[in-house]
């Protein structure tokens, strides 16, 4: 009989098998990258009777096996749910040099936990990283600093071993595109690298009772760099945003905000703020008045094209300075620059307030009310938040109109409802919180739908045409 080969050949850039030497790698396309390599004893399959998978009942499960453990970090708890979810897997993702590593290495000082932690590296060496946490002046009592284990390598075969010696309950990684094993191929950071490295190490914190935290690099487009089954692989996704810096009422802050693309066990919606100073990542718990600029004006009015908006970014109510300017379109198809809100839904606001506007809405008295089809429209939101929420729309009508017209809005007055295309403001979630938020932070005056509770300084409006006349034309 003829003996079995021994040996077969393997794509050093994507793992790929062939039972024969060839020059091009049929799958990934590299040239000469299919090297000789002998096949493993373990690796043939098992002739003799597999045993049967166990099954157990739900009501045996241990509700303990699904508690968390906090972070230490109270933005980040609420991002993930109310904490650290035991063997999950977490993924970080932003541009460089916004956060990423320095929010590992401050979990790690302050995770509440008494277990182990491994923070493994494949970017700094162990010398860096201690000068990063006396930089952050960290509070790295003995105790802390004898629970928190260094290894500096990208090898999964090492990080398996120190995994299995250490039994750490928190494995931080940084960063999932210096993982590298010789199963995969020779080459880090490829597809299938990443792919099978975080799978292993995914599957390693699941047997162990443990958490996994994965930091990635991010492409031009700001999605996380590599293949999007790793996405799917984790239990949560988090991506990390800059905005430029701005002033506010506490003066210039770097803001860097931590939002959810994914979350097996809470809520996408939440947001997490935090600044960025000296000492690292600071919590922004009080966001009410962070994003609004101090201003001294006499006549308590607002600039033209400026509106306060009250919107939800989870739980809670923040108000944010909703900026418009109009200007007549340079060619002959006006254009719509916004990037903090979505410049469909600011086409679609202008389109609603140019058709539903009557005449006496234009201070002139001439022609259909007001016309945005002609002019190119900006918006932008200070502080660099990004807003999704349909929350905001009426106070950018307000904005668009404002600009377009030269007209202010008062100071102390707050805006939030939905704008329909019919020009109905619909009703918005969670609308008394938002009057009542606006209320403790010194805005006397709200704009919203029409409610059944009666709240004092809220006006109510059932169409676009009622509330731009409200406010504008008295």
């Amino acid at each position: 009989m003829k003996k079995q080969k021994a040996f077969i050949y393997k794509c050093s850039s994507c793992a790929h098998e062939e039972p024969k030497w060839l020059g091009r790698c049929p799958e990934c396309g590299e040239w000469n990258t299919l090297t000789e390599t002998s096949l493993k004893k373990g690796g043939e399959k098992n002739s003799g009777k597999k045993e049967n998978p166990k099954t157990l009942p739900l009501a045996a499960v241990d509700p303990m096996e699904g508690s968390r453990i906090g972070s230490g970090i109270g933005e980040l708890d609420r991002v993930l749910g109310g904490g650290i979810m035991k063997r999950s897997s977490i993924l970080i993702g932003g541009e460089p040099g916004i956060g990423k590593s320095t929010l590992l290495l401050q979990i790690a000082a302050a995770a509440l936990t008494k277990g182990r932690i491994l923070y493994v590296s494949g970017e700094e060496s162990a010398g860096q990283l201690r000068l990063r946490a006396d930089r952050l002046e960290l509070n790295l009592n003995k105790n802390v600093m004898e629970r928190i284990e260094i290894l500096c390598t990208g090898n999964l075969d090492e990080i398996e071993i120190v995994l299995n010696n250490v039994n750490p309950v928190l494995v931080l990684i940084d960063s999932a595109q210096t993982l590298f094993s010789e199963d995969a191929g020779a080459v880090s950071g490829t597809v299938n690298q990443m792919k099978f490295c975080s799978f292993e190490l995914i599957s390693w914190v699941k047997e162990h009772d443990a958490a996994l935290f994965l930091t990635a690099h991010v492409t031009k487009e700001g999605i996380i760099s590599g293949p999007k089954t790793l996405e799917h692989m984790v239990d949560t996704v988090l991506y990390f945003e800059q905005n430029d810096r701005t002033s506010g009422l506490n003066g210039a802050v770097d803001c860097r905000f931590l939002r959810a693309a994914k979350n097996r066990f809470g809520s996408v919606d939440e947001i997490g703020i935090f600044t960025m100073g000296e000492k690292g990542l600071s919590p922004v718990e009080d966001t009410g008045r962070m994003f609004l600029v101090k201003r001294t004006e006499k006549n308590n009015l607002l600039p033209p094209g400026v509106a306060i908006a009250a919107v939800l970014e989870g739980s809670r109510t923040i108000l944010v300075e909703i900026q418009a300017l109009t200007i007549p379109a340079k060619g002959s198809i006006s254009r719509v620059f916004s990037d903090k809100i979505d410049s469909g839904r600011v086409s679609r606001i202008s389109a609603a307030l140019e058709k539903h506007l009557s005449k006496h809405s234009n201070p002139s008295g001439a022609g259909q009310g007001v016309r945005f089809s002609d002019q190119d429209l900006y918006v932008n939101v200070a502080g660099g938040i990004r807003i999704t929420e349909v929350g905001v729309e009426l106070a950018l009508a307000c904005a668009l109109y404002s600009a377009r017209t030269g007209l202010s809005l008062p100071a102390d007055l707050a805006i939030a409802g939905e704008l329909s295309l019919t020009g109905e403001i619909r009703p918005v979630h969670r609308l008394s919180g938002r009057v009542k938020t606006a209320a403790n932070l010194g805005f006397a005056s709200f704009l919203g739908p029409a409610s059944d509770q009666s709240q004092p300084g809220l006006r109510s409006a059932k169409d676009i045409n009622f509330a731009i006349n409200l406010f504008f034309n008295n």
